[in-house]
């Protein structure tokens, strides 16, 4: 099926079963962990609508047939540029990928750009994927400098094809590594501390996580890619990370600067996550993109439990390990969980 040029708006049901689951250029957690109780930044109650998310959600979906090389490496450049390219603009509600930038950033912004490198370069998000984030950006007036990819380990961002960079005018590439802030921040469920340059540098963030299994959390897509941005995450996996993960996308540190979300399932994993499970990687050849980052969870793991249905394996809930934050993050005003209620656009 050629999707090159081909944007067709759909709206993905449920089945019953499922009701409402609700290049870079590399240079340049029980409350109050340590017993205080920690500092309340934590906003109770539902939270209001991000700005940036329209009503009904909308997620884009780009694929493309062959953009990976039947003998592995990076992506087909053209093929890339043209699907991440198109689905960025479609969430920014632009004409190209630089406008929708220019649209969600200032020129006088530090944006963030979390990455997911935990399982390697096998299974993190690729190097030329968040290449040409960073030159979009640019582009739309972001300097290099004020750029900065994020990941709590400089040897893990090493592994995955990103070198460290901490200094110079070009993007930097930062592994928190524990230097984080010595203040404790109440986000609800716990407390924790956030590193310097997340709380210092950083005014707006975009998330780009993996499309793969997630273990205790059942999916590790979007949402969860915020465990590596505090200091105590071995503390949040109790009852499936439910409901930490979604307090602590709610936490305003991350709510109010997450200005997108994109997906990288190039290559994507349906279990034994969130470490490489070769045996389960299949392409996926394609990226999801949204402004609302619950939408995108949704649409995320129902793409996990079609392929798993595929392969013969049980679905998530069967064994036990549904991703019940991503309800909770809607209960809380995060964003919409429900699939019957968010519509999917071809990119």
């Amino acid at each position: 099926m050629d999707r090159t040029r081909r944007r067709v708006t759909k709206t993905l049901l449920l089945g019953a079963a499922a009701a409402p689951i609700a290049g870079v250029s590399l240079v340049g957690c029980g409350k109050g962990d340590d017993g205080s109780g920690g500092a309340s930044d934590a906003v109770p109650g539902p939270l209001p609508s991000p700005k940036s998310a329209p009503s009904p959600p909308v997620v884009y979906r780009a694929r493309r047939d062959g953009i990976l090389p039947p003998a592995g490496g990076p992506a087909d450049p053209a093929m890339l540029e043209d699907a991440l390219g198109a689905a960025i603009a479609g969430a920014a509600g632009e004409a190209t990928a630089v406008d929708g930038f220019r649209r969600l950033f200032g020129p006088r912004d530090v944006v963030g750009i979390k990455i997911n490198a935990l399982a390697g370069k096998a299974m993190s998000a690729r190097p030329e994927v968040v290449g040409r984030i960073t030159r979009w950006l640019q582009e739309a007036g972001v300097a290099a400098r004020n750029i900065v990819i994020l990941e709590r380990d400089e040897r893990e961002l090493a592994r995955a094809g990103f070198p460290p960079n901490r200094s110079g005018d070009g993007v930097r590439v930062i592994g928190t590594d524990g230097d984080f802030e010595w203040r404790w921040r109440d986000w609800g469920p716990r407390s924790s501390r956030f590193p310097r340059v997340f709380v210092n540098d950083v005014t707006a963030l975009i998330n780009v996580g993996v499309l793969k299994d997630g273990g205790l959390a059942g999916v590790a897509l979007g949402m969860k890619d915020w465990y590596g941005v505090i200091h105590n995450p071995q503390r949040c996996h109790d009852d499936g990370c439910n409901p930490f993960i979604a307090h602590l996308a709610a936490f305003p540190l991350i709510r109010d600067r997450l200005r997108l979300t994109i997906i990288d399932g190039l290559t994507a994993q349906c279990h034994s996550g969130p470490m490489y499970g070769p045996r389960w990687t299949w392409p996926w050849e394609g990226l999801l993109v949204s402004t609302d980052p619950v939408a995108l969870d949704a649409v995320g793991w129902k793409v996990i439990e079609d392929r798993r249905k595929e392969v013969g394996l049980p679905s998530l809930t069967a064994e036990g390990r549904a991703p019940k934050w991503i309800a909770e993050a809607a209960r809380i005003g995060l964003g919409e969980a429900d699939l019957a209620r968010i519509t999917i656009e071809e990119a």
